[in-house]
């Protein structure tokens, strides 16, 4: 098991030991071959092209605003999706489930063009909106939020509506502090993902890594949450 651990960490840490070295080579070496670790020195100088050419901090801004707002956009309307889904009987509820399950399939590049497109004819394009709004309906946070909500005991709930509690404050005020385990999983994986979520030699991977530092000071952070949902949502299953 521990050396089964060590490969998989090796394997993680490889493409980040990459970016760092290629970060670090000249830029004419970057794309010699055969493939070298290391350059023939070792130079900061794609670093500081990075932070004269551009708004680095604009930059930082614009992506740490999308990832929140889209993380905390797909935790809720997630959670209201899947809770339907876990708790409600509705005509079609079987067909609508499977129709979410299969966008599990689609890649998400096979998505950017008629995405654009929509965008383009609502006038979002070159909007926080526009990239934040295609990114919120996310299927697989939905199957992970159903299976956790079918294993809340039902008897909770109905306690609640005997007390005359609707669906909307049972949801609110029983089952979400009830997932906030589940919840904090998925808003961490949201986040992540939405951080990593753009289309970007040796400028480029210093980009790489600045860009990286926040998402492993969050990981660093919030480990015991990702943990915690993680083996929630497989006991829920059970």
């Amino acid at each position: 098991m521990l050396v089964a651990a060590a490969v998989l960490a090796v394997a993680w840490l490889l493409p980040l030991a990459w970016a760092l070295a290629t970060s670090l080579k000249p830029e004419g070496e970057t794309t010699k071959t055969p493939l070298e670790w290391i350059g023939s020195k070792i130079t900061f100088d794609a670093y500081r092209q990075v932070w004269a050419a551009g708004d680095l901090g604009r930059w930082l801004f614009n992506t740490a605003y999308i990832s929140v707002m889209t993380t905390l956009l797909t935790v809720t309307l997630c959670a209201m999706a899947a809770y339907g889904f876990a708790r409600t009987d509705f005509r079609g509820r079987k067909a609508v489930y499977g129709i979410v399950l299969a966008g599990i399939m689609v890649p998400p590049q096979v998505l950017i063009a008629p995405l654009f497109a929509e965008m383009l004819q609502l006038g979002l394009v070159d909007t926080y909106w526009g990239v934040i709004l295609p990114q919120v309906a996310v299927p697989a946070m939905v199957f992970i939020l159903v299976k956790f909500f079918e294993g809340v005991p039902r008897e909770l709930e109905e306690a609640a509506f005997v007390d005359g509690a609707g669906r909307w404050r049972v949801f609110w005020t029983i089952v979400m502090p009830l997932s906030r385990p589940v919840l904090a999983a998925v808003a961490i994986f949201t986040f992540i993902s939405t951080w990593n979520n753009f289309l970007r030699y040796a400028q480029m991977m210093a980009s790489v890594v600045i860009a990286g530092l926040p998402l492993l000071i969050v990981f660093v952070l919030f480990q015991r949450q990702i943990v915690r949902g993680v083996a929630h949502t497989g006991l829920a299953g059970q």
